[in-house]
């Protein structure tokens, strides 16, 4: 028996485990990770040499039944998000599920009524809300500094860069969507906390999949999730466009894993009737605002610590003590929600209302 607090398994050793969580965990003294798991070998092998790992595995259910694993990382592909949450929870682990929480609003209903059951924590990993920079906007809107919020725009464009075309990101039964699903849930749900939990009324949303219909034609700048395939799926949206009302403000939003403009565009506007501000995507803001009749312009400088090391241990802590934290499900819900009635309106061509 270890004397570490924490006894952990990673499921899934792919990209999100590797640049993200793992090396986290294995910088934590009082973390054991006595199990890393791929249905590659080679990728659950190399996870175990290059962060300490105690052992590979191929198949998850092997953490599930050690009595000493009390806490589960699960970060495979989205659509296995479902059945391995709900086989971690009720094996009696706490789980910690990468976003988005699975492939659709009903699917993570479950997950959430099944960790109330289980009487465990499911976190989903929506690493933004322990961003130094979301938590200052947060603080600022809740404190009134801005004054009413009455819109938020946000853009999270980039030129031709559909991550592994042809694979997982761009088949819908794998992903449950594109570019809003992978990109737009992070900028979306931080805009939703930053709100202090916004309730929705109505969205509606167009989308497109127009830049490489033709898998092979497709002329790339950036394939960051692996080369093309050619004779692979592509039934997801590159470009997503819409307008969210809810209690709190509106929101407009432009995404775009690929467009025929060479330029990224990755922030968020806040518009408040005493100050706004833009928030670079992970990065720092310049708050705008009028001061004794002149216009004043402030750009941040604060240390931006590792948000996935946040969230990681935010967890980890709540484990030992119940608390529900910020990325507990049932504080994410309506970003799930949101989703879904986003991609309903664009497949039904009309405005969806709560």
């Amino acid at each position: 028996m270890s004397d570490k607090r924490f006894t952990v398994a990673v499921i899934g050793c792919g990209r999100i485990a590797n640049s993200a969580h793992l090396p986290q965990l294995a910088g934590m003294e009082d973390v054991r990770i006595k199990y890393v798991c791929d249905l590659i070998a080679e990728k659950a092998e190399s996870a175990k040499e290059k962060y300490g790992a105690e052992q590979a595995i191929l198949d998850y259910k092997i953490a599930l039944d050690d009595p000493e694993v009390t806490a589960v990382f699960v970060l495979t592909p989205n659509y296995a998000h479902y059945t391995v949450t709900m086989d971690a929870l009720r094996a009696g682990k706490h789980v910690f599920c990468e976003k988005p929480i699975t492939v659709n609003y009903a699917l993570s209903c479950e997950m959430a009524a099944e960790a109330e059951k289980q009487g465990k924590l499911l976190n989903i990993g929506v690493c933004n809300r322990y961003h130094k920079t979301v938590e200052i906007i947060e603080e600022m809107n809740r404190k009134g500094e801005l004054g009413n919020i009455y819109h938020v725009y946000c853009s999270f464009r980039q030129y031709r860069s559909i991550p592994g075309l042809g694979g997982p990101f761009t088949t819908k039964a794998q992903s449950g969507g594109g570019v809003l699903i992978d990109w737009g849930i992070h900028f979306l749900d931080l805009i939703l906390f930053i709100l202090g939990g916004a309730k929705l009324k109505t969205v509606t949303c167009d989308a497109y999949s127009e830049m490489a219909k033709n898998i092979s034609d497709y002329v790339y700048k950036d394939m960051w999730a692996g080369p093309p395939i050619p004779d692979g799926t592509n039934d997801v949206e590159d470009l997503i466009s819409g307008y969210i009302r809810t209690d709190k403000a509106s929101v407009s939003f432009n995404g775009a894993w690929a467009q025929n403009i060479n330029k990224a565009e990755m922030f968020v506007d806040f518009l408040g009737d005493k100050a706004g501000i833009r928030m670079s995507y992970c990065s720092q803001f310049t708050l705008y605002k009028i001061e004794n009749g002149e216009y004043v312009e402030i750009k941040s400088d604060h240390e931006i610590p590792n948000m996935y090391g946040r969230e990681d241990r935010a967890f980890l802590e709540a484990t030992l003590t119940g608390e529900h934290t910020r990325e507990h499900i049932e504080n994410i819900l309506e970003s799930a929600k949101l989703l879904d009635c986003l991609y309903a309106s664009a497949e039904q061509k009309k405005e969806i209302s709560f």
